[in-house]
């Protein structure tokens, strides 16, 4: 299925059976990764208008609640939250005869919810954009070349002739998921596919002025305390060419964190010239630390979050976790860089 307009494809068979699938079922379930981001909540409410658009009966059930800086979208305030409304998610999950994976290549991605998502008899269509997909899917549309979740549902639409569904708000969804995953498209955002999808959105209702202010540059006062506490601390590594910000429990409850306030606080030491690649860790736990990279030009920091962290993402933005306290992750970080050395120029 050539779709005569963009330079990515979905494989014709897999696009088709994608659209018979939706026209078959009754009950569908859009689920996506726990802690979502803005790609995972974005695509997942993109779909989910175009869905209700098409005359479908469709939920979104998330692991857990979507960051406070993304409960201005649309439809966000309709999501089943796994960890408050557990029975009624399981529910769903169990019931559904369709559900779409949208933004995670693993269903240990989705927590709690996985016993239920993995129980499910419901065919499942997998969309996505991370490495090496380990999910079991009737459909799995996996190409982790394109930027975001979000960008690749919008192909796949395009390519059935559904895009006439996608209005104002699906488009304001599928562009906040598709800005938040490139930095406001400033990092894997030299495709000219996704300039293509902007201006498809943009003639749909987009304000993407609005939303950039909304998403990337609005704070509560603790967001701003919090983020320039980090950055007061921050670590450098000149022979790495490595900056690293951290945050412990105890600083977390001081400055009144919440989930959200430190969304893009890893991006920003890579505004110093010397820096190739930046780490945040957060201490959400005594033992458990979530793991952000960030990095410049040819610095892989998905393989890094891969090897060592028990994540993975893309070349220039991945995520990650540690299973211990701060302290540990910190001098696991500082042991394994040398090994990444000669990736930087």
């Amino acid at each position: 299925m050539q779709n005569g307009r963009f330079v990515h494809n979905i494989d014709f068979a897999a696009a088709t059976e994608v659209l018979d699938l939706i026209k078959e079922s009754d009950k569908i379930v859009i689920t996506c990764h726990v802690s979502p981001d803005g790609d995972a909540i974005g695509s997942s409410l993109g779909l989910w208008h175009t869905l209700l658009a098409m005359g479908k009966k469709a939920t979104i059930v998330t692991p857990d609640c979507p960051p406070k800086i993304l409960q201005f979208l649309p439809g966000v305030k309709e999501i089943v939250i796994g960890t408050r409304q557990t029975d009624y998610a399981r529910n769903l999950l169990t019931d559904a005869d369709l559900v779409f994976c949208m933004d995670f290549n693993d269903t240990k991605r989705v927590d709690k919810l996985q016993p239920y998502l993995d129980a499910s008899s419901a065919r499942k269509i997998v969309i996505d954009h991370h490495l090496e997909p380990v999910i079991e899917a009737d459909v799995l549309i996996s190409r982790p070349e394109i930027s975001s979740t979000s960008a690749l549902l919008y192909i796949l639409l395009w390519q059935l002739k559904l895009t006439r569904y996608v209005r104002r708000r699906a488009a304001e969804c599928i562009f906040t998921g598709m800005m938040t995953d490139t930095g406001n498209f400033s990092y894997n955002s030299n495709d000219s596919d996704l300039y293509l999808i902007v201006s498809d959105l943009v003639k749909k209702g987009v304000d993407k002025d609005r939303l950039y202010t909304q998403v990337l540059n609005t704070g509560s006062e603790s967001r701003v305390r919090i983020c320039g506490y980090a950055q007061y601390k921050m670590k450098m590594f000149p022979d790495h060419k490595a900056a690293l910000l951290t945050l412990s429990a105890e600083e977390l409850k001081e400055f009144e964190y919440a989930k959200g306030d430190t969304e893009g606080l890893v991006n920003i030491p890579l505004s110093i010239p010397e820096v190739n690649y930046s780490v945040f860790m957060r201490q959400d736990s005594p033992d458990y630390v979530k793991i952000s990279t960030r990095s410049k030009g040819d610095f892989p920091v998905n393989l890094m979050c891969e090897a060592y962290f028990n994540g993975g993402g893309h070349l220039n933005a991945a995520g990650g976790e540690f299973h211990g306290t701060l302290s540990e992750a910190v001098t696991r970080l500082i042991e394994i860089m040398p090994e990444f050395d000669k990736y930087n120029h």
